[in-house]
């Protein structure tokens, strides 16, 4: 068989899972799956843009994911006029007091001479600075939070159409990515894993704890959409008529327009990151980064700055997780700092790049698409074989409930088996590089 069918039959069983489960369970969980499925492959991609053009084992893709979430309540909510009366402005004069403070310490440790009075003055420095930065910004956020906290207490966003907080998710990923490279690309690949994973936790609980800036846990919800709404849909005539015409009901009916309506765009979004991801696999720049991933000490003998591509290839990930972030945040309505977590938006993404082939941007979407539909459908099919292998049992049997409680953690049993055969039986994945 040659490796074109195969890839072809591999998104054609994918395809066919999507399909049956519409059929056999409802369309509207169908096209759930797709647009995750779609949203996950863009992530997918942007972790294999990291390891496997680069070799770079980055274990806080969550905070990414995250920073283009906080993005679309930053650009598509409207601004909280009573918050910015309150301290919005005072909150701006103490982030740039604490910036001003981090780039002044920066130009005295490059102007001065080394030693003491070099690392006295930058002491004295950050702690003047540090002390009136509190003083400045704690006063604006316990204003901003204390107006209204049940329905506002944050300083809401720019009012700007959604879609343009997936590009602003992109900058947002990235800008982090470049401040997080500078400082921690130049470690061994360990200890790059356990400080991208430390950063990630970090981003989340200022997420969660900046009242101000999000809401925090409070969440932020009814975030503005790109689709019209199911409720707008069901009222208008137009549509209204055209479903009935063909026979079916306007309430589920709008429902299937509105998740088609996010297909639409998630796959104008991966197909222009998937096709720029190509180009740039098979651009010199691609295959420079894949001389660096297989032996650095060569490519810095031949002149390569190992460095700086390494930070090129980190910032260009970590964006195209920002956007996925921004994407998957606009899908679900709302900004929920509380479910990011590493085991789904780490090692969930993980796990999509090694089963689809790391190094291979087309083996990075089959696995977003495959690795999520296992991650949605493996409970509900545990719970059915559990059912029916526990039929004769009678119903207060130990046993029998026991596995039947035991198909809560058939996802992480799934994932981990997937792992290992993969491992065992297809260590480049089901798409292998070339």
């Amino acid at each position: 068989m040659s490796e074109s069918v195969k890839n072809t039959l591999l998104f054609v069983i994918v395809a066919a899972l999507i399909v049956i489960t519409g059929i056999f369970q409802s369309w509207n969980t169908a096209l759930f799956i797709l647009n995750m499925g779609l949203i996950s492959a863009i992530m997918s991609m942007g972790v294999n843009l990291q390891w496997g053009f680069a070799g770079l084992f980055n274990v806080g893709v969550m905070g990414f994911i995250a920073l283009g979430g906080l993005a679309v309540v930053l650009i598509s909510m409207p601004p909280v006029a009573e918050a910015w009366a309150a301290g919005g402005l005072r909150i701006l004069l103490g982030l740039a007091l604490g910036a001003a403070t981090i780039v002044a310490a920066i130009l005295t440790y490059n102007r001065m001479p080394p030693g003491r009075n070099r690392v006295l003055a930058m002491l004295v420095l950050l702690a003047v600075g540090f002390f009136v930065f509190r003083a400045v910004f704690d006063g604006g956020v316990q204003a901003v939070e204390s107006v209204d906290p049940s329905a506002t207490g944050y300083l809401g966003g720019m009012g700007l159409p959604v879609l343009l907080s997936w590009p602003v998710g992109g900058v947002l990923a990235a800008g982090a990515a470049w401040i997080i490279g500078k400082a921690a690309l130049g470690l061994r690949s360990d200890y790059l894993a356990i400080a991208t994973l430390g950063i990630a936790e970090i981003i989340i609980a200022v997420i969660k704890n900046e009242d101000w800036l999000a809401r925090g846990v409070k969440n932020v919800s009814n975030l503005p959409r790109p689709v019209p709404d199911e409720v707008d849909l069901q009222n208008t005539p137009t549509f209204v008529d055209q479903v009935q015409a063909i026979g079916m009901d306007p309430v589920p009916a709008s429902s299937l327009f509105v998740k088609l309506g996010y297909s639409v765009h998630f796959v104008v979004v991966l197909v222009i990151i998937f096709v720029l991801a190509q180009l740039a696999l098979k651009s010199p720049w691609g295959r420079m980064m894949r001389a660096i991933r297989d032996n650095e000490v060569a490519a810095e003998a031949m002149g390569k700055d190992v460095t700086r591509r390494h930070l090129q290839v980190f910032i260009l990930g970590s964006a195209v997780c920002g956007i996925g972030g921004a994407m998957m945040t606009t899908l679900d309505g709302q900004l929920t700092p509380g479910t990011y977590q590493p085991l789904r938006f780490t090692f969930l993404i993980w796990v999509m790049v090694i089963v689809g082939g790391s190094g291979n941007n087309l083996g990075a979407v089959l696995g977003g698409f495959l690795i999520w539909f296992l991650w949605v459908q493996v409970e509900p099919i545990g719970a059915f074989l559990m059912t029916v292998l526990t039929s004769g049992m009678a119903d207060d049997n130990a046993l029998k409930l026991h596995l039947i409680d035991s198909v809560a953690h058939m996802r992480l049993l799934t994932m981990g088996l997937i792992l290992l055969l993969m491992l065992r039986f297809s260590p480049r994945g089901l798409i292998p590089e070339k």
